[in-house]
């Protein structure tokens, strides 16, 4: 992937084999291992040299990536992305039904239901399973459509176009074929395993299409997940241009999961991961408390997560001051309430590397009139105290199963990011910034 040139099917590639947050990060560890990087269990002690290249995950569902400083450690480029996406989370293998397989399931994050209906769909995360020298996990997604969520037909709903009001518990429970099957055995052969082995699992529902491209001149895709894999995967590509030309420069890339839920988990942005591994990484260089808030100071992170097109049939959705459009650039996001980690002083730092790298910037903000949401650097920040800028991508459809974004975005953001990881930062005194442009 260094040195290579973006590639949009490589990216395709990602988004379908991101169909849990487990898939995700096992990908991502593929490509940083593929990369040269060494896996650090986090449970291990940890050798680290000068310029040496890194990985640890936590849970198996997040996953955060370094290159060691050469020489004293003087700053941090940072960024950060999920692995998680809305779905529906499964409670118990397999209910009672007179006529059909089912498995009860619960949403996770706010999906847009009906997106998930009448549509094919698979079970993927991980199984927990007993072998001769204790537990393993198994990552699974049988390659076939194993459920639906059928919809109630016209008929019986005569004003269903009207508008319907959602129970998840009652109008949007899979079926997994006839009465008889065994959702259990099912997930067991695929793992290799017997059934009765099988102690626990983390799993969920995953749409079956496949990335694609779409518009009359292809310049847009559609996907399951593009928030936040899109995000991911071009940071990680941006990430591995690096040069580690800048000497005492550390570079950090980092996947954190349960976003969609509040972030609030052991391996959520709120989580200690990103500390933990700074501790670990600042203690093996003799690194003293002073040094580190001086190298922190002289950082920036990158918080990167999609944002909203203006919807072609409802503009008056968006901040008519900041149309986004899809294919104009990557986003730079904004809030009053500081939900969005972008200053004036990141802004102007992110955008003046963007225009080096020829990439267009775009402003995002919510309207007046509606509250955005939070986001990963914005809670990152209540432990990890550098600059930090919020970015992503404009796209349509957030939060259903299928979702639409540009091409051109997103080698935008990879380019981007490249050229983020190849400046020089340095804050020589509050509110300034010296940029090696």
């Amino acid at each position: 992937m260094k040195n290579a040139a973006f590639s949009i099917e490589e990216l395709f590639r990602f988004l379908d084999a991101g169909v849990s947050a487990f898939h995700s990060t096992a990908a991502a560890s593929a490509i940083l291992e593929a990369e040269g990087y060494v896996n650090c269990p986090e449970s291990a002690a940890w050798e680290l040299a000068p310029g040496g290249k890194y990985y640890t995950t936590r849970n198996g569902s997040a996953v955060l990536a370094w290159r060691m400083p050469r020489g004293e450690l003087t700053g941090w480029h940072a960024a950060a992305s999920h692995s998680d996406s809305p779905t529906w989370r499964i409670k118990q293998f397999d209910t009672e039904d007179k006529v059909f397989a089912k498995a009860e399931v619960e949403g996770y994050g706010g999906m847009i239901m009906p997106s998930w209906l009448d549509r094919p769909l698979t079970v993927a995360g991980r199984l927990l399973v007993r072998t001769e020298s204790g537990i393993e996990s198994r990552l699974v997604c049988p390659d076939r459509a194993l459920a639906c969520i059928p919809n109630l037909c016209i008929h019986f709903n005569r004003d269903l176009n009207s508008g319907m009001k959602y129970n998840p518990q009652v109008d949007l429970q899979p079926i997994f074929g006839g009465r008889g099957g065994n959702l259990k055995e099912v997930l067991a052969a695929e793992a290799g395993v017997k059934a009765e082995d099988i102690l626990d699992a983390d799993l969920v529902l995953a749409t079956r299409e496949k990335a694609v491209r779409m518009g009359l001149n292809g310049e847009y895709f559609m996907s399951g997940r593009i928030d936040d894999l899109e995000c991911a995967y071009t940071t990680l590509w941006g990430f591995l241009q690096g040069r580690g030309e800048e000497e005492g420069r550390g570079d950090i890339w980092v996947m954190f999961d349960n976003e969609e839920v509040g972030s609030s988990s052991r391996q959520g942005a709120q989580g200690t991961l990103m500390a933990d591994v700074l501790a670990r990484i600042e203690e093996s260089m003799g690194i003293s408390r002073e040094q580190s808030i001086r190298a922190r100071t002289n950082s920036l992170l990158l918080s990167a997560d999609n944002g909203h097109a203006t919807h072609p049939n409802h503009p008056e959705k968006s901040d008519p001051a900041n149309p986004v459009v899809m294919g104009g650039g990557v986003l730079l996001k904004y809030n009053a309430r500081q939900t969005y980690t972008t200053s004036g002083f990141t802004g102007a730092a992110f955008t003046a590397i963007c225009k080096k790298a020829g990439v267009p910037v775009q402003v995002f903000a919510n309207r007046a009139d509606v509250p955005g949401g939070s986001t990963l650097g914005n809670l990152l920040g209540h432990q990890i105290l550098m600059p930090m800028v919020d970015i992503g991508l404009g796209q349509l459809a957030m939060h259903s199963a299928m979702e639409t974004a540009s091409c051109a975005d997103a080698e935008y953001m990879a380019k981007a990011v490249a050229e983020y990881y190849n400046t020089p930062i340095f804050q020589p005194k509050d509110g300034e910034w010296k940029l090696g442009l």
